[in-house]
């Protein structure tokens, strides 16, 4: 096959795999058109089987640690830990909208870092629902809060996000480092966020809150905390050791499973679905796609694009142009694109990447997956997303919560050094 008859299939492909992890039709999960679409283009000779191959040799790793994280979040939940977590934030809340929705803050901001933005999104969204509910209050501000904070908080550590997964790999830095360079821009786009929402929804939260029970507190899972906490320091002594992190999140997931069987609280095959295997195939399969169309023609047309250095101007072009192509290919193929021709310029053109695919998606449904989930449990809960109202939030919060996080990159980065 063609250079041009390659480039042409392998775009095509893709817009069709991304056009049906969209709408998901007949219920389809996302690897049923993914699959046979890196199928089609390995058979066609679009993308040469050395080529897929080193493509899944580099995503092994990232997808066995996704997995265990997935595993590790299921189990944290039948343990009653998000359960705790709703009763901790009626509780604190005292009856006040404005109140819920720093919990909301704090909570999903913590659950996105350590736990990874799904673990927000399958599990924290349908607590926030049955909180806000408990408390008579307009569930709007807190839901949308889930959503947001599953992109913009999923900034702090390699594990909180597929993406910087893969950024961890092509900026060379350790596990401590990389949380050191972007712990003040986490804090940045969150502060920023938060004032965003509670001015955007001041009408939701100024409606007050009508009790509709009593906010009692459901005990704390201690053992699921302490296994939590060991898997983070895990991941810690892993990087000290050169060691990759997949372990950590393996055994801290093989603790909470071995303590589910014997006390029969899951079997092999819940654990099995748990770790999402037909999404884990999906990110496998993109991949493959998205390096055919790299290799014929996308990646030598955004090379012109990329702007060299780590000066602030530098950093905020990256940035921004992360945010574009997220919102048009969705995150996940739009890191996998720019990470090979921004690792040459460092740790900082990697970091600034990364803000703009990870801040970027909150503008458009398609931006990420976590917001796809994100409308689907909404509407699973007989709420309706406005197209019109997500996106002019996402107008406002994102320019914002962006410029600011990469200004607290480039602070960082003089400070600590990329």
């Amino acid at each position: 096959m063609n250079s041009a008859a390659a480039e042409t299939l392998s775009a095509v492909l893709l817009v069709l795999v991304l056009g049906c992890a969209v709408v998901r039709p007949w219920g389809l999960p996302e690897a049923a058109v993914a699959v046979p679409a890196a199928a089609v283009l390995i058979g066609t000779g679009a993308i040469s089987l050395d080529h897929a191959r080193a493509e899944a040799q580099q995503l092994g790793p990232v997808i066995g640690f996704l997995a265990a994280v997935l595993v590790l979040a299921q189990l944290c939940d039948e343990e009653g830990l998000f359960t705790a977590c709703g009763g901790w934030m009626a509780s604190a809340a005292g009856g006040s909208p404005y109140r819920l929705l720093g919990q909301v803050f704090v909570l999903a901001s913590v659950i996105t870092a350590v736990l990874s933005l799904d673990a927000t999104i399958v599990l924290l969204t349908p607590v926030v629902f049955a909180t806000a509910a408990r408390l008579g209050a307009r569930p709007k501000p807190h839901v949308y809060a889930c959503t947001h904070l599953s992109n913009t908080a999923s900034l702090l550590l390699p594990v909180s996000n597929l993406t910087n997964l893969l950024a961890l790999a092509a900026s060379g830095l350790s596990f401590t480092r990389f949380a050191a360079l972007m712990a003040l821009p986490w804090l940045a786009a969150i502060g920023v966020e938060y004032v965003v929402l509670r001015r955007f929804f001041g009408t939701d939260l100024a409606a007050g809150a009508h009790p509709q029970q009593s906010a009692d507190r459901p005990p704390l899972p201690r053992f699921a905390l302490a296994t939590v906490g060991c898997t983070l320091a895990g991941f810690v002594v892993a990087s000290l050791l050169g060691v990759n992190p997949v372990w950590a999140a393996f055994a801290g997931a093989a603790v909470l499973a071995v303590r589910a069987l014997v006390r029969r609280r899951t079997t092999p095959g819940a654990l099995v679905r748990s770790a999402a295997v037909p999404f884990l195939a999906f990110v496998l399969a993109l991949g493959i796609v998205v390096r055919a169309l790299v290799d014929h023609g996308l990646g030598s047309a955004l090379g012109h694009a990329v702007p060299g250095g780590t000066g602030l101007p530098a950093l905020l072009a990256l940035a921004a142009l992360a945010a574009v192509l997220a919102n048009l290919i969705n995150n996940l193929p739009a890191v996998l694109v720019l990470l090979p021709l921004t690792a040459p310029h460092g740790a900082g053109a990697v970091l600034a990447v990364l803000l703009g695919v990870n801040i970027g998606p909150n503008l458009t449904y398609a931006g990420s997956l976590a917001t796809l989930l994100w409308r689907r449990i909404v509407r699973a809960h007989e709420a309706e997303v406005d197209l019109g109202e997500f996106t002019r939030l996402g107008a406002i919060a994102v320019p914002a919560s962006l410029l600011v996080a990469v200004v607290a990159l480039w602070l960082s980065l003089t400070v600590i050094g990329g």
